[in-house]
C-alpha cells in the first residue's frame, strides 16, 4: 500500500473521529440546555463504525455518557480496539494486506 494511501486513510479516520467528537459534544450541550438530543443508538453506531476514539475522548473530556451502562464499558473498549487496529495498519500495512489476501484465497467460492 502506498504511503499516500495510508496517510489519506489515516486523515479520513481522524476527520471522522473529530466529527464523532463534535456530535457527542452537541449531545452533551443539548443535555445541559434541554434541547434536541441525539439517540443513544446513533451515538453507539457512530462509535462502533470507527469513531471510538472521538467518542471516548468526548466522554473523558466533557464527562458525557460516563454513567450510562452501554457507554461506560463500550467506549473504552472501542478506543483500545480501534487504536490497536490503526497502529497495526500504520506500522505493518504490507503484512496486513498479505494476510487479508491469504484469507480471501482460503474462502470457498460460490
Amino acid at each position: 500500500m502506498a504511503s499516500e494511501t495510508i496517510l489519506t486513510v489515516a486523515a479520513l479516520a481522524a476527520l471522522y473521529n473529530v466529527v464523532v467528537f463534535c456530535i457527542y459534544a452537541f449531545d452533551k450541550i443539548s443535555a445541559r440546555e434541554g434541547g434536541w438530543r441525539v439517540r443513544e443508538s446513533t451515538l453507539i453506531f457512530l462509535a462502533v463504525r470507527g469513531g471510538g476514539t472521538g467518542a471516548f475522548l468526548c466522554q473523558r473530556l466533557l464527562r458525557h455518557k460516563t454513567r450510562k451502562p452501554p457507554f461506560r464499558l463500550l467506549l473504552p473498549c472501542l478506543f483500545v480496539l480501534q487504536s490497536a487496529v490503526a497502529l497495526i495498519l500504520l506500522l505493518a500495512p504490507q503484512q496486513v494486506l498479505s494476510a487479508a489476501e491469504h484469507l480471501i484465497k482460503l474462502m470457498p467460492s460460490h
